[in-house]
């Protein structure tokens, strides 16, 4: 097959608020426009059919994770933070870190929690069905993984807000350094200090995951200096996925009431509706690799160290993949999307937070009749992340 000379070139801004406010528009044309497309602000490709999405997500060999998963190529430039030793690694160096976090969040695992999870779930619901009203984001979407997450970890119970700006920090560096970087890491070095912290062996309990992670030492899969680091990675990919997920799950349901009548019809597509909220709002948009060789994408030629862009959001969109790809619907089959990932870098945490979205969806199916939204929501911008500031909501007691 002849290799292709001019590839589309699209002028929009991916990393821009007007862009994060309706980013879907730009997802039709750049699925529309081909295969692969170069955005001539930043001078990189990006990907945003599924089939191409997919495929960069799947071929960690050409398609590198270890020259850093931003706009930034750690090869020609210092990164920010100490890269990721799951998520900026690749194999064979990644499969020693990642065989240690597969372990201590195996499906065993989660069993163990579902039962806390859950009554924790009922109390926080039980408590906000007395309210009026609520903000749903501060008051539920970040309060309960920041109630039950942290524990999990054997974490101190001290500051433990303090992952969510660490969470806004580290996703914001995946972007260039813009206003929404250089707001979020302003005042960091407090923030990082404290995050850190909970990453040491000596503040950490016996019986939660950060130890277990720490115990690898003992076995000669980490190293000391590396057990840390893997906590502060756990940190990471256990709160920020889990809160832009539940938030996303709690938007679709109170403005797709049918859809929640489905739920408390049968609680056991819990997991499907939360699912499926990930594939249609994507609360991680983008994600960057970059090539190991020239390759041949979608008929277009890419030379080796060039930055490739993957839109998740609109592959998770695609009508060449899914039926209806515009319609919330909990009893679609959502195996495939990549709203997690995919790959041997798909989510880490993506169990949890798949484990968080089920009992909380299953206690507002149970106790909620209805979800009224009773104020203007509120994107909180993000150059990875889409999420939600604030979501005021009602919640109507079953009788």
């Amino acid at each position: 097959m002849d290799v292709a000379i001019t590839p589309p070139v699209s002028t929009a801004d991916p990393f821009s608020r007007e862009f994060f406010a309706d980013p879907f528009p730009v997802h039709a044309a750049l699925r529309d426009a081909g295969p692969v497309v170069r955005l001539a602000k930043y001078e990189i490709w990006a990907v945003a059919r599924y089939d191409e999405v997919h495929r960069v997500l799947n071929d960690w060999e050409t398609f590198s994770s270890a020259r850093g998963v931003g706009l930034s190529d750690f090869k020609k430039e210092p990164p920010w933070r100490l890269p990721s030793l799951v998520l900026e690694t690749d194999p064979p160096f990644h499969d020693r870190t990642r065989k240690v976090l597969n372990r201590v969040l195996s499906p065993a695992a989660m069993k163990t929690l579902k039962e806390r999870f859950a009554a924790a779930a009922d109390t926080m619901i039980d408590e906000l069905l007395g309210r009026d009203s609520f903000d749903a984001v501060p008051e539920l979407s970040e309060a309960f993984p920041l109630a039950v997450f942290p524990d999990a970890i054997g974490m101190p119970q001290g500051h433990r807000h303090n992952l969510l700006p660490y969470g806004n920090m580290v996703f914001n560096s995946f972007g260039p350094r813009n206003e929404l970087f250089a707001e979020a890491v302003r005042d960091a070095e407090p923030v990082m200090a404290w995050v850190r912290a909970q990453s040491e062996r000596k503040n950490l309990s016996d019986d939660g995951f950060g130890a277990q992670i720490h115990a690898a030492v003992a076995t000669g899969e980490l190293t000391e200096d590396e057990a840390p680091m893997v906590v502060r990675s756990l940190l990471t990919a256990g709160v920020d996925t889990t809160v832009s997920g539940l938030g996303a799950a709690l938007f679709c349901l109170s403005r797709f009431p049918e859809q929640f009548q489905k739920l408390r019809a049968n609680p056991g597509l819990a997991r499907a509706a939360f699912e499926e909220a990930v594939r249609f709002e994507s609360p991680v948009q983008t994600f960057f690799r970059t090539t190991t060789r020239p390759v041949e994408v979608g008929g277009f030629h890419i030379d080796e160290g060039e930055k490739v862009l993957m839109f998740l959001g609109a592959a998770n969109r695609d009508p060449r993949k899914w039926g209806r790809p515009e319609d919330y619907d909990i009893a679609r089959k959502t195996v495939g999307h990549v709203g997690f990932g995919s790959g041997v870098h798909a989510c880490v945490g993506q169990l949890l937070a798949r484990l968080e979205g089920e009992v909380v969806l299953q206690a507002l199916a149970r106790k909620v009749a209805a979800i009224e939204i009773v104020g203007e929501p509120r994107r909180r911008f993000n150059n990875t992340l889409r999420g939600l500031a604030s979501l005021p909501l009602r919640l109507h007691r079953t009788q």
